[in-house]
């Protein structure tokens, strides 16, 4: 009878564990065994080759979505041409033309107007197209505005926040807030 020590891993941790068993030549129990074993190993190892392979793509695959996002940007102009906005993907202005000659027809509030106009347009047509980019890559359970936004995991009520305290009912007419005892004494 030959004796045969098999080391198998317990739970992750816990050690390795030693078994002892006792093999007969031409024994199949035992083989069979060990050969299940084995495949359990490679099946393990397999899925974790699998898991791995999955995890390089979506890295892949984020890494073309960061580039394409940073890629993003948009242009918008006043309607005379005057004052020309750029934003980035998320709104952000990396951007402004302004003309000498809007400086001499406009006066500075107007301008303004026409820059946060400008800007603001240039933003809806930044957001749209990096809606195009996420969209695919989210699928239909998420909404590619609230990952742009950063509120993607949030709730309504968390957005919104808590309303404040309704002190509509509440008279302060009567009310004196000011410590009278100190100023009599003072005098």
């Amino acid at each position: 009878m030959l004796s045969l020590r098999v080391l198998s891993s317990g739970a992750v941790g816990s050690g390795n564990r030693s078994d002892t068993v006792c093999v007969q030549p031409g024994a199949t129990a035992v083989n069979s065994d060990l050969r299940r074993r084995g495949e359990v190993v490679t099946e393990h190892r397999a899925q974790v080759e699998e898991l791995l392979a999955d995890y390089r793509r979506s890295r892949e695959q984020l890494a073309v979505v960061h580039r394409q996002l940073a890629s993003v940007s948009a242009s918008a102009s006043s309607a005379d041409g005057l004052v020309t906005a750029t934003v980035g993907a998320r709104g952000v202005l990396t951007d402004l033309v302004i003309d000498n000659a809007a400086y001499e027809r406009y006066r500075p509030a107007e301008l303004a107007a026409h820059i946060v106009r400008a800007a603001r347009e240039a933003a809806v047509e930044a957001f749209n197209g990096a809606e195009e980019v996420l969209v695919p890559v989210l699928g239909g359970d998420v909404e590619p505005r609230t990952v742009l936004l950063g509120t993607a995991d949030l709730t309504v009520d968390e957005i919104v926040g808590e309303k404040p305290p309704d002190d509509s009912g509440e008279v302060f007419e009567d009310q004196n807030w000011i410590d009278d005892s100190e100023w009599s004494r003072a005098r």
